[in-house]
């Protein structure tokens, strides 16, 4: 019995230190300025899908089963986020843009961790039905995300956002 222990333990370290191996050679092959470059594209396509007030191609930069947060609120994955709050709200906006925009980046494969702070500045369009008037909404804001590198890809698995009034 003690010999059957003995060859599973063997196996078992030998299976444990080919995956060590395996994530060490991935972390040594890696240039970890192209990952941060990458992780930084996703989430500049992120930012300016929103400005650009187009939801094309954003679901592609979440995981199927991302977690969206935002402002307390619990917003499901990013495909319901986007058909229950994103898509119906850029409907009503004229524009919206991120001034003092800032990322900083940290790259521990698989994952990727990213902290943006911005002002953000929301232009929205009059509604005369509603006897709305054109109005501007400034804010400061910060989102915080966590991204998983999978096939080669980068993709948003958690994502969270806040913002504030801006400070006079």
């Amino acid at each position: 019995m003690n010999y059957l222990k003995s060859i599973l333990i063997f196996f078992t370290l030998i299976i444990v230190s080919s995956c060590n191996n395996k994530n060490n050679q991935e972390t040594k092959n890696t240039n970890p300025e192209k990952e941060i470059q990458a992780v930084n594209q996703i989430m500049k396509a992120y930012k300016d899908g929103i400005q650009n007030l187009s939801t094309d191609g954003l679901s592609e930069l979440f995981t199927k089963d991302s977690e969206v947060f935002e402002s307390g609120g619990i917003e499901g994955s990013f495909t319901h986020y986007l058909e229950h709050h994103l898509a119906p709200e850029l409907k009503y906006f004229e524009s919206f843009n991120f001034t003092d925009y800032k990322i900083d980046t940290k790259i521990d494969l698989p994952y990727a961790f990213t902290t943006e702070s911005y002002i953000y500045h929301i232009k929205i369009k009059p509604d005369e039905e509603k006897g709305r008037d054109a109005k501007t909404i400034s804010r400061k804001g910060v989102a915080t995300s966590i991204l998983k590198k999978t096939d080669g890809k980068w993709k948003i698995i958690k994502t969270h956002t806040s913002a504030r009034n801006i400070k006079q």
